[in-house]
């Protein structure tokens, strides 16, 4: 088997700050297969835009990365900064979530489309500029008659269909959407999603989605990853997952969403926990409906859901309900604490 588009295993981000470093992203591995799109869930802080930055190289001043991260064998985190942002664009890319943010509103998108491919291809022709560019906006829908438009003349899912066809025209392996539906409506955010899935099966792209909708990662996603207070909680296939999660997170989030059946609302107490001194053992020992006292004071290892070793093909899990013979029976009750308070739900 070839190696997978992206490898990443034991990844750890640290922020520093005045009050101590940030545990951002903390030991998380997973990798991504041509073609495949993993989604990448959690509540906000949970650090999935910070995973998602961190395997572009686009972490901020202050920032610390360790682990493994390879892109087809290659080893990333070996390059320099030059040789990464080299691969930048042109084997890995981003697709920004809030594009008006990101489009320069002074320039046209031909010119949007002109800096990004003389950037990376100098020599490049005005006519193979605008081939590229006019082929990769027919393929999300942008008739060549907007070619000269302004950013501020297209609606909100126009300018994200932009952002989108500015990350294909360099045809890179591999695609980071951060959030690419945020603010858009449920009609736009179909066919964002559409696009999306297009993209992996028609161009062979691999793609990380990362966003908090879950209903986008059952439509859209072949595996999903679930993440909490910086590490990977729970990952396998989508359907897998969503017809039977395994870690109580994972349940709680499901429990969460708004269906057509919905008659009340839930909600997980608490908040999450300060990654400048997370909680002892389990970090969602706090907010879990079902912990027990060992949950509080040992990290659960990640395991398959019968409690084996992780393997391909199998939904992995780091919750020790799933690996109850490793856990000593005296520490196997409810776990004791007191009542959250409405300032710590705050």
């Amino acid at each position: 088997m070839s190696d997978p588009t992206i490898y990443a295993q034991h990844i750890r981000i640290w922020y520093g700050t005045p009050a101590g470093p940030v545990r951002a992203v903390d030991d998380v591995s997973f990798s991504i297969q041509n073609g495949e799109i993993l989604g990448l869930v959690g509540e906000s802080g949970s650090g999935k835009s910070t995973i998602g930055r961190g395997l572009l190289g686009l972490l901020p001043p202050g920032s610390v990365m360790d682990g493994e991260l390879a892109f087809k064998g290659e080893d990333l985190l070996a390059l320099d900064q030059k040789e990464r942002f080299k691969r930048r664009g042109r084997d890995l890319a981003m697709i920004f979530q809030e594009p008006l943010t990101r489009l320069n509103p002074l320039m046209r998108v031909s010119e949007h489309f002109t800096e990004t491919l003389r950037t990376h291809f100098p020599k490049i022709s005005d006519a193979e500029v605008e081939k590229r560019s006019l082929d990769v906006l027919q393929v999300i829908g942008i008739p060549p008659s907007r070619w000269k438009a302004y950013p501020h003349e297209f609606s909100g899912g126009m300018r994200q269909r932009i952002m989108i066809a500015l990350a294909l025209v360099l045809r890179p392996a591999f695609v980071v959407a951060d959030e690419p539906t945020t603010a858009l409506d449920v009609l736009v955010e179909a066919q964002i999603i559409r696009i999306l899935r297009d993209l992996a099966e028609q161009f062979d792209t691999a793609l990380l989605l990362i966003t908090h909708n879950l209903g986008i990662i059952a439509e859209a996603c072949d595996r999903v990853a679930v993440m909490y207070a910086g590490k990977i909680v729970e990952i396998g296939d989508a359907r897998d997952v969503f017809s039977d999660p395994q870690h109580p997170y994972t349940q709680e989030l499901l429990r969460s969403t708004i269906t057509l059946t919905t008659d009340g609302l839930h909600s997980i107490p608490g908040a999450p926990p300060d990654l400048i001194d997370p909680p002892s053992g389990c970090h969602f020992h706090p907010r879990c409906p079902k912990a027990m006292a060992h949950c509080a004071v040992a990290e659960p290892p990640v395991r398959n859901k019968r409690g084996g070793k992780p393997e391909p093909g199998t939904t992995d899990v780091a919750c020790w309900i799933n690996q109850l013979a490793d856990v000593p029976e005296d520490a196997r009750g409810p776990l004791e604490r007191g009542e959250i308070s409405v300032a710590d739900e705050a």
